[in-house]
């Protein structure tokens, strides 16, 4: 088996055009991580990086997930802090803003709509990183009036008379960071192998590996003479578990439904197009790894804001005031990330935004009348509503089972960190974004090798899959 799979990545060697595309791709993740690691001028990111060796390298806390995406970068006050989410922010607001402004929807439609999209959407990104990169600086100047923070001392290095050249500085090259990030991301996409911005935050993801194989060596091999807390049938538990997450992750994202597609005869001119069979995909997974990262990122905050006004209102006497904070820390107790109440609603709102993201992309109506347009039909279903109707009946119910699938993912790495006190550098990697958004643009870069070998008659990876669909 490895020798089969060294053999075929020596074939993608042999092949002049994916070698090339594959070291291009290779130099510019390169380029990518070289901005974790370049710090911006003005800030003391040692004392940071110390602040979340100490405290926050071990759970989720606000910033931890970002971090997570920026691989590192954040927490040394590099240049690309930011990271590529304002982009992938504002490409998820275009899309949302798509299916519900009858303007952007003609226009998706549209010859050359695609690409005024993709134009408003690095407009959109500017902005946003201009907004969050101020932001991210006046966090960064005050660090002990974030939630969670405090303790950190000073950042900024610049005396108070130049504190407005700072901000501005650090404002601008937070956004050409992540400008840059998605310009190389769209150059790996154009001219290297695999999908450019999705494997700028897998190798961000990536860049954590290391920290966790630390811990994950502490876990069962502690120093200075200390007991292990976990022994041999852990690690045998921990290796079943994250072979059974990797297959399921695997079967789950191309896992779909095939709805056959007839098309009828047809003239078109001169010609006569005769009838012919396909099927439409219905992918179970359609909401992808989305309905995590909402979840999470509207979860983050309650909890703070109630410790924010439990803190404020706690040392005052009054009755009203008392109550208040009294409510407060209650709220703050079941929002915790380790309380059964926190589990429940984290799933719920994975279930929810499932059939959220569904509602908002998929157009059965659209679907339906482009069908009838072409002449297909669904064999034993009318063309028009009846299709319509047919398309998101199915749609739901598959959706069930994704949205099922990705709550399990999603709570298994929150299960192994709170009750089974595992490191949460090595919980990641057994479920949450991590583990599916890896495995997804693992597959998806494959399948993009496999398309050149197939081309030069090499064996690819797939090959049970290869031979599958070929005959």
């Amino acid at each position: 088996m490895f020798a089969a799979i060294a053999n075929t990545f020596s074939n993608c060697f042999k092949i002049p055009e994916l070698k090339s595309r594959i070291l291009f791709t290779l130099i510019v993740l390169a380029i990518c991580r070289l901005e974790a690691v370049v710090r911006i001028p003005g800030l003391d990111g040692t004392t940071l990086a110390k602040f979340f060796e100490t405290h926050a390298a071990s759970g989720a806390s606000v910033l931890g997930m970002y971090s997570l995406f920026t691989g590192g970068a954040l927490e040394h006050c590099a240049v690309g802090s930011l990271g590529i989410m304002p982009y992938i922010s504002a490409t998820i607001i275009i899309q949302l803003l798509s299916a519900v402004v009858p303007q952007l929807s003609k226009l998706v439609r549209e010859e050359g709509g695609r690409a005024k999209i993709i134009q408003y959407g690095r407009y959109l990104t500017v902005v946003l990183c201009l907004g969050q990169g101020f932001v991210m600086a006046l966090g960064w100047e005050n660090p002990d009036k974030i939630p969670g923070f405090q303790g950190i001392g000073q950042l900024v290095l610049y005396s108070p008379s130049l504190i407005w050249w700072y901000r501005i500085q650090t404002t601008v090259i937070l956004a050409t960071g992540t400008m840059l990030l998605m310009w190389l991301g769209e150059q790996i996409t154009e001219r290297g192998i695999g999908n450019g911005v999705s494997l700028v935050i897998t190798i961000g993801i990536l860049a954590r590996l290391p920290q966790a194989v630390v811990a994950l060596k502490d876990m069962f091999l502690p120093g200075s003479g200390a007991e292990a807390q976990f022994n041999l049938g852990h690690a045998v538990a921990l290796v079943l578990l994250l072979a059974g997450v990797i297959a399921g992750v695997i079967a789950i994202t191309q896992a779909q439904r095939k709805v056959p597609v007839q098309y009828a005869q047809r003239a078109v001119g001169r010609k006569i197009y005769q009838g012919t069979t396909s099927f439409m995909p219905l992918r179970v997974n359609y909401a992808g790894v989305m309905p995590i990262i909402f979840a999470q990122a509207i979860l983050m905050f309650p909890q703070k804001i109630f410790e924010f006004i439990y803190g404020a209102f706690s040392n005052n006497h009054n009755a009203g005031a008392k109550f208040i904070a009294d409510l407060c820390h209650r709220m703050a107790i079941l929002l915790a990330e380790r309380s059964f109440f926190y589990l429940a609603i984290y799933s719920l709102m994975i279930l929810f935004f499932s059939y959220f993201w569904v509602a908002t992309q998929f157009n059965e109506l659209q679907i339906a009348d482009d069908l009838k347009k072409n002449g297909g039909y669904i064999p034993g279903v009318r063309p028009g509503q009846a299709t319509s109707d047919y398309l998101h009946n199915a749609m739901s119910r598959i959706t069930l089972a994704g949205a099922v699938f990705l709550t399990v993912i999603a709570v298994i790495p929150l299960l192994l960190y709170n009750r089974m006190n595992i490191p949460y550098p090595v919980a990641q990697y057994f479920g949450g974004t991590s583990m599916l958004i890896l495995v997804g643009v693992l597959l998806d870069t494959m399948r993009q090798m496999e398309t050149h070998l197939l081309m030069r008659h090499y064996d690819g990876f797939l090959k049970k899959g290869r031979l599958r669909g070929r005959f």
